[in-house]
Order: C-alpha cells, then structure tokens, then sequence
C-alpha cells in the first residue's frame, strides 16, 4: 500500500513539511514574527484551533458573510457531524490546521462575526430583561400604568388594563401578598400575555428608532 505524499515544500534542498515548527516559523519570518519562540508559535495554534472551535457556533448568516475557504467550510461542517469524542478532537485538530493557512484580515473578520454573535445576545437579553421589569411594574404598582403610556401611546389602553387586572386576580394568595408588597406575581395566563404585549411594543419602538437613526445618518444625495 503506497503511502499518501505529504504536503510541503522545498527551502535550500531541505524539505519541509506543512504544519511542522520549521513551517510556522518560516511563516513567521514572512510576517515579521521571526522573533517568536516555540511556546508563542504553540500558542497561536492553539488559539486558532480554538477560533476555530467557536466559529462551529457562529450563526449561518453571519458564518456566508465570511466567505470562508471551500475546503475550511467543508471541514467544520464534518466537525458538526461527528459525535464520537476523540473524531472530533482529530478533526478539530485539522480544523486549526486550515486556520493557520488564513489571512490575517480573515482571522479578524471571523473575530468580528463571532462577537457580533456575543454582543447580539447580550442585547436580546437585556431586552428580555426589561420586558420583564415593565411587566412586573405594572402588576405591582398602580402608577407604572401612565408611565408605560407616556412611553408606549400606541398602547391599547383597553387591553393592557384588563391584562393587568385579570394577572392580579390569577395571583394565589401568597402572590396576592407579594403584590401588596410591591411585588409581582408570578403565575396565570394574563401574566404571560402582559409579558408577550410588553415585548412586543418595546421591540416595535426599538425598531423604529434604529430605523429613524439610519435615517439621520444617510448622506444627502448630491
């Protein structure tokens, strides 16, 4: 059985292998890193394999915008198949192979992406956060109501006091109790359809205002 040829190339006569230390360091050289030792060297694969680790949890839009190399994407969609634990550490390891052929304006692209991703889903938990305190407000306290109007006019009037009413009376009575103490229930379904009209406006005037801020900010046509 004749065996695979291995990838490399030629320096001065001497061969040298793709992914050996002799590879990234001649790379090294090629980048004006020439000064980096082993352990630097070891560190940075390291830390590109684990790049590429993260970026099998990168969204699939943002993951198309990188444009990443065929055989790259090939290899982490085989990463995402493999569920036997040592396959995918191989693989992962080739994964971090590819990594280091990448350009560095790709490396940071893919920085980019991924905190994109983070900072996405910090803001939708923030949000979440703050549909919650209105909805607790609102139960809780009689004086949240024209401030929630104040906020949101749009609001159906109507509607929001029936929702809270109705959560107050679905409260048990320890929750009952909560509420005079200027807490807020926590069970029944009005309390669910508070949360659900609550996050609703707040995304609507969220999108309104990012759309008014582009707006400002287009350039005047000439």
């Amino acid at each position: 059985m004749s065996r695979k040829p291995q990838k490399g190339y030629f320096v001065k006569g001497h061969f040298v292998a793709e992914g050996s230390e002799l590879d990234l360091q001649l790379k090294a050289e090629l980048k004006g890193t020439a000064g980096a030792t082993k352990t630097d060297l070891k560190r940075e694969m390291e830390a590109l394999q684990a790049l590429g680790t993260e970026l099998l949890t990168l969204r699939a839009d943002l993951l198309a915008r990188l444009d990443l190399p065929e055989k790259l994407q090939e290899a982490l969609d085989e990463a995402r198949r493999i569920t036997n634990f040592e396959g995918k550490r191989r693989q992962m390891q080739f994964v971090g192979k590819l990594m280091r052929k990448l350009e560095d304006d790709t490396v940071a692209a893919i920085r980019a992406a991924l905190d994109e991703q983070r900072s996405g889903s910090a803001a939708e938990k923030l949000a979440l956060h703050q549909a919650e305190h209105w909805r607790d407000r609102l139960i809780a306290a009689d004086d949240a109501l024209p401030q929630w109007l104040e906020q949101f006019p749009d609001t159906d009037t109507q509607q929001v006091r029936a929702l809270i009413r109705q959560a107050r009376k679905d409260a048990p009575p320890e929750d009952k109790a909560a509420v005079s103490q200027g807490l807020a229930p926590r069970k029944g379904r009005a309390y669910r359809e508070l949360f659900q009209l609550v996050r609703e406006h707040m995304a609507r005037a969220q999108a309104h205002n990012e759309a008014s801020s582009e707006t400002h900010h287009e350039e005047p046509r000439p």
